[in-house]
């Protein structure tokens, strides 16, 4: 009977694991704009001029105390780019310019004035704004080296990604869409470097075990945030994208059942 229940425990510690890890790091959009302006799903379907001529705000965000670092702002750079481009194939918008995050601020409850004063400024009716998120873990652990009975102390660092996304309508003082991508990968190192064969590497989660080899030891916890934004990036992108898919045919099954 214990024989039967080990598979079973172990697939519930797996689901728990992962139930846990879709909840880190806390949601941060809540602080930057108000949960009291929601628009329905079809909201952005009822724009008749499409694709909205929008700006793009990245906020990143290290307010809440388990935040990990930020992402350097090359890679900052970067991620913004990509998204720019990725955007604009998941949801109907074109991002005519990228506005800086750095002045936004968290505020209890959010707070809509400044992304429509920052509207206003550039002469923008809509914002995209993503809040970039993460927290990390680290832990001892013992790391084998390749397929030998060698092994040397080192340590495990979890790293949990967020993006969080807002479309935001300044005319009407309204959302139009919102959505999160989430990415967690886990870099292993040794306690010291110079074993470059093997470690320092890092994988995907949950259930990825490609490695990834960081360019430098020094850098490898950059690294890390890195591959883990990209992933959430990724799910970000391909949420929106569905999203607007369902919405695409939810109109058109509307219109076949009129016609």
């Amino acid at each position: 009977m214990r024989e039967l229940l080990k598979p079973f425990s172990l697939i519930v510690s797996a689901l728990f694991v992962v139930s846990c890890a879709s909840a880190v790091p806390p949601a941060r959009i809540g602080d930057y704009v108000s949960t009291e302006r929601p628009a329905g799903a079809d909201a952005l379907a009822k724009i008749d001029q499409r694709p909205l001529q929008a700006g793009l705000v990245v906020v990143s965000d290290t307010a809440d105390p388990g935040a990990a670092p930020n992402l350097p702002e090359e890679a900052l750079t970067r991620l913004t780019e990509s998204l720019q481009q990725d955007l604009g194939h998941a949801i109907p918008i074109v991002i005519k310019e990228v506005i800086s995050g750095h002045h936004i601020k968290p505020q209890s409850h959010g707070d809509w004035a400044q992304f429509a004063e920052l509207g206003r400024q550039r002469g923008l009716d809509y914002l995209a704004v993503v809040v970039v998120s993460s927290t990390e873990q680290e832990y001892p652990v013992t790391l084998f080296l390749g397929w030998t009975t060698h092994a040397q102390p080192g340590y495990r660092r979890d790293n949990w990604s967020l993006l969080e996304f807002v479309l935001l309508d300044l005319k009407h003082n309204q959302t139009l869409m919102q959505a999160e991508g989430r990415g967690w990968a886990t870099l292993d190192r040794p306690s010291a470097p110079g074993i470059n064969q093997w470690y320092p590497a890092i994988y995907l989660r949950p259930q990825d075990q490609r490695r990834i080899w960081p360019p430098t030891y020094e850098g490898a916890p950059n690294t890390l945030r890195v591959v883990s934004f990209e992933q959430a990036a990724k799910r970000l992108v391909l949420k929106l994208q569905s999203s607007w898919l369902g919405v695409l045919e939810s109109e058109s099954a509307a219109r076949r059942a009129s016609s």
